[in-house]
């Protein structure tokens, strides 16, 4: 039934950006579910996949009770649920728990441009599944023992106020950086974790792409995943931190592809999209000036990673058009 509000532009968008989100992971989920020997695994993915084809339908409704098309998104023909398995075990809940910190942030985001009841429901229902799948990611890794935690620290024992310029230039004296605080390491930590997830899945991608310009751009995506976990690590080592590792989840030796080259695409230019929002907020909360600085130099290479990633996708016809507002100079010269 057709609600008697119309959806915005804005909740049009936000409804198009989810669809094509929700229905690529689907599909690699479901690919991985197929692979996967454990039961506890297989059960949060289960349980993912059935929450989110009830919100892809959800989506599918609002958009025919308006007379929309329906996106063309990714379906059963982007996953070759046959293919040997392209990552070793665990690989698929480091990567479902990275996609949750991911869709946690977009739905909080997408809610705050929505004003329909319905729709502002769905984000606020969807935001709830992403942190429950997340969380239950998070306890299954902890207890195989293959997420490593953030460093542990002195907990403070009374209030304390910055009183020299020099804290915010990150230096003590005698020209030494001063250590890091824990407002700061939780963002490097963080990126460091998610960076060496996607390091993993852009070798996949690389080893099994079909089109050669494809494979060569997730090689440059690698190398640049590498560079940044190097970078942030040596920032960490210099105040005594150690980097966050874990031995599971690499690439097997498959070179059979288990995805098309348009959702491995699009998954990796999506990547690139939520590195560059975490780099602007570890840029608005870090302290030291010679943190933002890296942050930014490092976007600079991570947004040409993801605008050479759009190019061809447009190159190849994979890249689907958003909904688009009217052109009003094109409609008024059609009349004369």
């Amino acid at each position: 039934m057709k609600n008697s509000i119309p959806i915005t532009s804005s909740e049009l968008g936000v409804l198009w950006m989810t669809y094509q989100r929700k229905t690529m992971m689907i599909n690699m989920i479901e690919y991985f579910i197929e692979k996967s020997e454990d039961r506890a695994a297989r059960k949060i993915m289960v349980n993912y996949c059935k929450e989110n084809n009830k919100f892809v339908a959800e989506i599918e409704d609002i958009f025919k009770g308006e007379g929309a098309i329906v996106p063309s998104g990714f379906n059963e023909k982007d996953v070759h649920k046959d293919a040997k398995s392209l990552f070793d075990k665990m690989f698929d809940i480091l990567f479902l728990r990275l996609m949750m910190k991911l869709s946690s942030g977009l739905n909080a985001l997408h809610l705050d441009m929505t004003y329909r009841k319905d729709v502002r429901d769905f984000f606020k229902r969807s935001s709830t599944s992403s942190q429950e799948i997340f969380d239950a990611c998070t306890e299954y890794l902890l207890e195989k023992g293959v997420l490593a935690r953030s460093p542990y620290v002195t907990m403070p024992k009374e209030v304390e106020f910055v009183e020299e310029k020099k804290y915010m230039k990150g230096i003590k004296l005698f020209g030494d950086k001063r250590p890091l605080n824990t407002v700061e390491v939780a963002h490097i930590y963080q990126s460091i974790e998610g960076h060496i997830v996607e390091t993993n899945l852009l070798t996949g991608f690389a080893q099994v792409a079909k089109e050669s310009e494809v494979r060569d751009h997730f090689m440059k995506g690698k190398e640049l995943t590498k560079k940044i976990v190097s970078d942030f690590a040596s920032i960490l080592q210099q105040s005594d931190i150690q980097t966050p590792s874990t031995w599971a989840g690499r690439p097997t030796d498959s070179k059979e592809p288990p995805f098309s080259d348009k959702l491995m695409m699009y998954c990796s230019t999506t990547l690139a999209g939520f590195q560059l929002t975490s780099n602007a907020l570890g840029i608005a909360l870090s302290m030291r000036s010679d943190l933002p600085l890296k942050l930014m130099l490092l976007s600079q290479d991570v947004y040409q990673f993801a605008n050479k990633g759009g190019q061809l996708m447009v190159k190849h016809h994979w890249m689907e058009e958003p909904p688009q507002m009217e052109d009003r100079n094109q409609l008024i010269k059609s009349q004369k």
